[in-house]
């Protein structure tokens, strides 16, 4: 479970990356990150109503890739907020798939620490 000290929890952190960070935009979600003054990295996530009606269904997708952040955190450039923004065809994808996208997206804006 990613811990509390890696998550963006304010409006303003939210409002403050998404009005000033870069972007990046996949098929199944967005990837919005600002420089931050903080020694480790934080992850917002935002499933909205649009991506499903049902809670379980949102929730899910909140947890799955709070899984694979918490994995892949040691390995993602640190004194960043992102916030990642999903759209509705990520319910259709499975653990590994977001995994796989998640590490693309990131290896491509190169926002990894080292090359794997």
């Amino acid at each position: 479970m990613l811990s509390r000290e890696y998550r963006l929890t304010k409006n303003k952190d939210f409002g403050k990356v998404a009005k000033f960070g870069k972007q990046a935009w996949t098929q199944y979600f967005g990837l919005k990150w600002l420089k931050n003054d903080l020694k480790n990295s934080r992850f917002g996530i935002v499933v909205s109503l649009k991506v499903d009606k049902k809670a379980v269904v949102r929730n899910r997708i909140k947890r799955r890739i709070r899984a694979i952040l918490d994995i892949r955190k040691k390995d993602i450039k640190s004194g960043f907020d992102f916030m990642i923004l999903t759209r509705t065809e990520i319910k259709n994808l499975d653990y590994w798939q977001i995994d796989d996208i998640l590490k693309n997206i990131l290896h491509k804006e190169n926002l990894f620490t080292n090359e794997k």
